[in-house]
């Protein structure tokens, strides 16, 4: 008897069996993020390899690019200054409606509202976010410009101006810090909710001094995603923010931003090598240089403070 239990016991292979569908998959998966790295490096690499010739023209000087407040290529003056302040401007009035009332509709939905209000709310805010952006320009070009012109008048808003695109923006990006933030805040372990509670703490205390702290690092990555996309939006601002580059902080008045001159350069009749045309991927290198450098600052928070509430 022994010695058959031996036998049956040797014929026993321990190696593991060949799965074909998992490999296959595994494949696959390898395959996609090898092609969006390889897409990625091709698109710095065209980016960087057009700019260079920018910079290397005789009549562009690196310097005077990052100092000077005048951009006019036409004559040579290739400032980058009125370009990034309407950039900026733009990006900070957006931001300013977004942050507040985004993590607002987020701790509601997390805290407050019931699961058939959150699971009601929370699509139709995802809807927002798949309006095309252009219909996003023409309306804060027809109904937020006259409103805004409405309430400070006519004289001091600007037909096109960055306060409309600005604003409007913020609305666009509502949904982006919204869902981001409600997810981070979803997270957060239910067990530090309940030992607040316990604490004799009320909701709106274990809602601000308890959940929003530990779910720090996905809010910071929320607000940095969205100023990423603040800085990129490009059809907002092409339509309602104004043309020709503007050195200036007032919000009431048109000026270009970086994404709004490519758009307007890009479709004129420009022949390749040119200096207009090149300044194209200069404009554009330097958009991705600021996205990935938030990019970078948004991973470093993260791991900061994930380490904190591990």
């Amino acid at each position: 008897m022994a010695e058959l239990t031996d036998k049956k016991t040797s014929t026993i292979s321990l190696r593991r069996k060949p799965r074909w569908g998992e490999s296959i998959i595994q494949g696959l998966l390898f395959l996609s993020g090898f092609l969006s790295i390889f897409i990625t490096i091709g698109i710095v690499y065209e980016l960087g390899k057009e700019a260079l010739l920018f910079f290397q023209m005789p009549e562009v000087d690196l310097l005077s690019t990052i100092t000077s407040t005048e951009w006019k290529p036409h004559v040579n003056k290739f400032g980058i200054w009125p370009l990034l302040t309407s950039t900026l401007l733009t990006s900070t009035i957006a931001m300013s409606i977004a942050i507040p009332l985004g993590m607002s509709v987020a701790i509601y939905l997390s805290e407050y509202a019931s699961p058939k209000v959150r699971n009601t709310l929370k699509p139709v805010l995802e809807v927002l976010a798949g309006i095309p952006t252009i219909v996003y320009g023409y309306f804060a070009l027809t109904f937020m410009t006259p409103l805004l012109r409405q309430i400070f008048g006519n004289d001091t808003v600007q037909i096109y101006n960055t306060a409309s695109a600005g604003l409007v923006m913020g609305i666009l990006i509502l949904p982006l810090i919204t869902s981001m933030t409600e997810d981070s805040l979803s997270a957060v372990p239910r067990s530090l909710r309940e030992a607040a509670y316990g604490m004799g703490a009320t909701k709106l205390e274990v809602a601000v001094q308890i959940v929003v702290p530990a779910a720090l690092s996905g809010i910071a990555a929320a607000i940095i995603v969205g100023i990423s996309r603040a800085i990129g939006e490009t059809m907002i601002v092409a339509v309602a923010a104004g043309a020709g580059p503007n050195f200036t902080l007032n919000p009431f008045i048109g000026a270009e931003t970086i994404t709004g001159h490519i758009v307007r350069i890009s479709g004129g009749d420009l022949s390749y090598d040119s200096i207009d045309y090149n300044s194209i991927f200069a404009l554009g290198l330097f958009l991705f240089l600021v996205t990935l450098t938030l990019n970078i600052i948004s991973q470093a928070i993260v791991r900061r403070f994930r380490e904190v509430y591990e």
